[in-house]
């Protein structure tokens, strides 16, 4: 006679048991009281078949949303159209001197129904071809219309071939506070139309964003800006742009909650000269500026340590003749490849703004046209002098020393 130890009564029993269940199941009349593993109630609920293991999509619904969300779901669903991805390609050569075709993206926000489309300038410079994609997959060569370094903005163009375009609404940049929600729209790292949610952490943030050039009036977000968000909207609640996302400050290359984007009040200021002379016709005081250095300072004994020296100026300028003063061609010096005429007035206020840099001159005649005039002061050999100098048109390209 076989006998049988405790464990095995055990392990019949739990077979018998487990047969009875699978068995049950596979019947109708026992069901489990919980979900298939890793998938919640809420997901078993709206149609998750457990002998497939799909689930089947639940129906768009915003009865249960919040009104923040809400905000958020149809500011996205009207305008993500709107919003294309910008591919550039460039050329640079291998080490047989090859052309080696490389490319960059970007974002962009359609702006008229003919295939404009508003974006950063650093998206689009020195691209040789522009490819643009919308948000269905087609995609069309564009070309660039008109761009603004000072601003980091251009318009660029593409047919679109008779297809009705989602346009953004231009809002007002004029009227935001630290606070207010803000949404931005991009591609970043490729993932196309990605929405993110955040607020205006700061107005008035003036950003270098080159050499010479300084953004004042730039609109400060925690929204996350990655790479690739560059020339995305910046919109309010009512799907409005207010902005041009162009930068995040970012020790480590990522998002870091500081972003930075051009208001859209400066946009609508150039987009229509962008448009008709592909560039911004701006003011200038018809110089050769040399930015203070402390080199330049302790060598000249200046008796200042910031400003913009007037190193040379035309005798029938209109600069000269409003009274401003240029170096003595005798008290020349070399300064690496540059030659600075010395004992000229340095310029050192322009409307009220204080002038520091050359950036700071760029900025203040931003956005004066040619033939205004503008209040500048000067120190001449330790005297503060004010002129009131008309403009000229900008033609030349201020080399850095």
């Amino acid at each position: 006679m076989k006998l049988y130890t405790l464990r095995h009564l055990f392990i019949t029993a739990g077979a018998s048991i487990a047969g009875f269940i699978l068995v049950g199941i596979l019947l109708g009349f026992i069901t489990l009281p919980f979900s298939p593993a890793g998938v919640s109630n809420a997901a078993y609920a709206v149609g998750y078949n457990p002998i497939n293991k799909v689930q089947e999509a639940a129906p768009q619904n915003l009865d249960n949303v919040s009104q923040d969300e809400r905000e958020n779901i149809e500011v996205y669903r009207k305008l993500n159209e709107a919003v294309v991805n910008i591919t550039s390609v460039t050329y640079g050569y291998n080490y047989f001197l090859e052309p080696v075709p490389q490319q960059g993206t970007g974002s962009g926000s359609i702006i008229d129904p003919k295939g404009l489309v508003l974006t950063n300038n650093h998206v689009v410079e020195k691209a040789e071809k522009l490819f643009i994609t919308l948000a269905d997959g087609s995609e069309y060569e564009g070309s660039v219309v008109g761009t603004d370094p000072e601003n980091d903005l251009a318009v660029i163009k593409f047919d679109p071939k008779g297809k009705k375009l989602t346009t953004m609404s231009l809002g007002t940049s004029s009227n935001l506070l630290v606070g207010n929600k803000v949404l931005a729209i991009g591609n970043p790292f490729g993932l196309e139309r990605t929405l993110t949610t955040g607020i205006v952490s700061g107005t008035g943030r003036p950003i270098k964003i080159n050499d010479y050039h300084v953004i004042r009036e730039m609109i400060q977000t925690d929204a996350s800006i990655n790479p690739g968000n560059s020339g995305g909207p910046l919109l309010n609640k009512y799907g409005e742009m207010i902005g041009i996302n162009t930068m995040i400050y970012s020790p480590s290359g990522g998002s870091v909650g500081i972003g930075f984007a051009v208001p859209i009040d400066i946009a609508k200021r150039v987009i229509p000269e962008l448009i008709a002379y592909g560039k911004v016709n701006r003011g200038w005081i018809d110089i050769t500026p040399i930015q203070l250095f402390p080199a330049l300072v302790e060598y000249a004994k200046l008796p200042v340590s910031e400003g913009v020296l007037v190193s040379e100026l035309n005798p029938g300028s209109q600069a000269a003749r409003a009274g401003i003063q240029g170096g003595d061609k005798t008290r020349a010096v070399k300064y690496r490849r540059t030659t600075i005429y010395l004992g000229g007035d340095i310029i050192i206020e322009i409307d009220g703004l204080k002038i520091t840099s050359l950036a700071d001159m760029f900025a203040a005649l931003e956005d004066n046209k040619p033939g205004e005039k503008v209040t500048v002061k000067v120190n001449r050999n330790g005297t503060v002098k004010t002129l009131t100098i008309p403009l000229t048109e900008r033609t030349r390209t201020i080399n850095k020393i």
